[in-house]
């Protein structure tokens, strides 16, 4: 509703507190849009399906019954296990959605109209609701239908062609980065729409976030080299084509990553592996002209780096200002003072009882900095509390149990 964005947000914990989020998608891409919003201060209701949940429950590696991947997708968040399936159950959350400021879900486009809760249905009961729709392939257009995930996205979006070696199998990020990505987005999409509503005075709409759109949306130059020139871009391994020299060098110990592809960052780069002549090389003063000798660069700077070890490398780049790094481990980034110095390592207590660490809050905001206020939740944990907050008495909730519509 257009009135919980009336406080002052000094007031409160976060930027965004007295929004109030229902969050009805599952895995990744929509979860971890509502997780950045509840970091923010946000009052996150998620609607979880009675018996499992959201399957992230159970992904990847698992302690005391739970993963550890939902310790921090899900903090800051409340679970509410309800059936969606039932009638009772879209009636609930339809009475939830009616103090609501934002419904994130990513389910296959028209599983809300099939529950009655299409945005036209959900704007005649709140005209103010902010409706952030996550999918494959968007609401519109051929391929709509199609079931989609952040790999599918990630392909179609262009990234996969340009990772790996070339000529080789196309390779995946490592991460889910389509979902992330999509998520990302769909958060501007909110703040956004949050603001419209706010400074302007305007209504609910909806934000339509496809998946290999948010990745497409990140692919730089590609389609216009490619409109200018033909140029179909390429896998090129650890190098970042067109710009010289970035690239990954072998030391004795392992590999650094060196960013020496400004003009003047190139000269300092080249004085500090002792190549003077190509430091002073006309030809080389502009990156048009070292893209078309790279490979001359590269082979000078990885035999000055392959005599090294990582930390030696390091040292003597950083003295001469040229960005450079190691490639990180989890080890490496728990391990890390810079990292423990940013807050970006917390310690947190489980509901489960044992303590891990996860992930700090990203961005750093200075005034209203977001913050985990509460750990992730167990199946069902505020059911009850939050039907209680809609005006249902424990008699209504006992028999919504008994048939099922809720845990």
């Amino acid at each position: 509703m257009q009135e919980t964005l009336e406080h002052d947000p000094s007031l409160h914990a976060g930027a965004l507190a007295g929004v109030r989020v229902v969050e009805m998608g599952q895995l990744i891409a929509g979860p971890f849009a509502g997780k950045t919003l509840g970091e923010f201060g946000a009052d996150v209701i998620k609607i979880e399906a009675p018996g499992a949940g959201d399957p992230l429950r159970n992904w990847r590696m698992i302690k005391e019954g739970t993963s550890v991947w939902w310790q921090v997708q899900s903090r800051n968040k409340k679970s509410v296990a309800l059936d969606l399936r039932q009638p009772q159950g879209q009636d609930l959350v339809r009475r939830l959605l009616q103090e609501t400021d934002v419904l994130i879900e990513n389910f296959r486009p028209g599983t809300l109209e099939g529950w009655g809760m299409s945005p036209d249905e959900l704007h005649a009961i709140n005209p103010g609701l902010i409706i952030l729709r996550i999918s494959g392939y968007g609401q519109t257009g051929p391929y709509r239908d199609l079931p989609g995930f952040g790999v599918v996205g990630e392909a179609m979006g262009g990234l996969r062609h340009l990772t790996g070696e070339p000529g080789r199998v196309p390779v995946r990020v490592g991460v889910s980065i389509g979902d992330t990505l999509a998520a990302l987005h769909g958060t501007i999409g909110v703040l956004t729409a949050l603001y419209h509503r706010k400074a302007h005075g305007g209504k609910g709409q909806v934000i339509d976030v496809a998946l290999h759109e948010a990745v497409f949306n990140v692919m730089e130059s590609l389609v216009p080299e490619y409109s200018a020139f033909g140029a179909v871009r390429e896998a090129a391994g650890s190098a970042l084509p067109g710009i010289a020299p970035s690239n990954a060098y072998p030391c004795s110990d392992g590999w650094v990553l060196v960013a020496g592809n400004g003009d003047s960052i190139f000269k300092r780069l080249m004085q500090a592996i002792g190549r003077e002549e190509l430091a002073n090389d006309p030809d080389l003063a502009s990156n048009a002209g070292r893209v078309a000798r790279v490979q001359e660069i590269d082979a000078a700077i990885g035999a000055w780096t392959q005599s090294r070890g990582i930390a030696q490398v390091l040292e003597q780049l950083g003295a001469a200002r040229v960005p450079a790094g190691r490639v990180y481990t989890a080890k490496d980034i728990c391990e890390d003072p810079h990292y423990r110095a940013r807050d970006m390592i917390l310690q947190q207590q489980t509901r489960d009882g044992y303590s891990v660490e996860v992930p700090g809050v990203v961005p750093k905001l200075s005034g209203t900095p977001g913050t985990v206020r509460s750990s992730a939740p167990g199946l069902g944990d505020d059911t009850d509390a939050v039907l209680a907050g809609m005006g249902l008495d424990a008699t209504q909730i006992a028999q919504l149990r008994e048939k099922g519509v809720i845990q």
